[in-house]
């Protein structure tokens, strides 16, 4: 598979998700064979401390398109993330947590609704979690748009389809992902909002919890106030024909 040839790329940052990972291709890799659109699925190792890395590596006996890129350290799942839009060689990316969480099914959707759109953001339909998870989410979402002046539904689901166009400037910092669609409509790029499935995890530990992420949120959109006042828009330049 040549770079030019390939169409959509699957971003899935991994963290100790050794359980998961079978389960989730059986899954995913036949809604990408039926969108008939040439991909590439990209598996960021985030330096898991399972058996992950043997699993995926496994994979590639099985899924051609199957590609593994590694984190030397743990990094977070922002820095995952950044480096599978670094590495990805389609004109849509799709990103997808690799808990299961996410229902592939939806793939056919996003790329539809992206036919429109810079980026098109999942919003959990009936969110799966337990409810020190949803209640802290309702909250960080309201702050999160009241200091960032945004207007962004659920922040916190990262199953989004994004334009790789779009993606040239992003920052990357720790917490990136979490601000991801106000830093493309900040840029000047048209953000929708979409709903999409959410299952409960069945296998696995959740990476997540109310202490590292308060805190760290309250400055995230501080900086990211900040950010949008000097904010440079991607789009700012065209080209001028010089005759002759």
């Amino acid at each position: 598979m040549t770079e030019n040839s390939v169409e959509l790329s699957i971003v899935i940052p991994i963290f100790n998700e050794e359980d998961n990972i079978e389960p989730l291709f059986e899954e995913l890799f036949p809604v990408l064979q039926k969108t008939k659109k040439r991909f590439e699925v990209i598996c960021v190792d985030d330096a898991s401390t399972d058996n992950s890395l043997s699993v995926l590596q496994k994979a590639t006996k099985k899924y051609p398109e199957l590609r593994i890129v590694r984190h030397k350290i743990n990094s977070g799942e922002s820095a995952a993330g950044a480096t599978g839009f670094a590495n990805a060689r389609g004109e849509i990316i799709i990103t997808i947590d690799g808990d299961q969480q996410n229902d592939p099914a939806d793939i056919p959707m996003l790329l539809k609704e992206i036919e429109n759109s810079d980026a098109v953001c999942g919003v959990r339909r009936k969110r799966e979690d337990d409810w020190v998870k949803r209640i802290s989410s309702r909250i960080a979402n309201k702050f999160r748009n009241f200091v960032t002046g945004d207007n962004i539904s659920d922040a916190g689901c990262t199953y989004r389809a994004i334009k790789k166009s779009a993606l040239r400037e992003i920052p990357v910092f720790n917490g990136m992902h979490r601000f991801l669609p106000t830093l493309l409509r900040i840029q000047g790029y048209k953000v929708k909002e979409v709903l999409v499935n959410h299952r409960p995890r069945t296998r696995g530990q959740s990476k997540y919890g109310i202490g590292n992420r308060m805190f760290r949120g309250i400055i995230d959109c501080l900086a990211m106030r900040w950010w949008k006042k000097r904010c440079v828009p991607a789009d700012r330049a065209y080209k001028i024909n010089s005759g002759g």
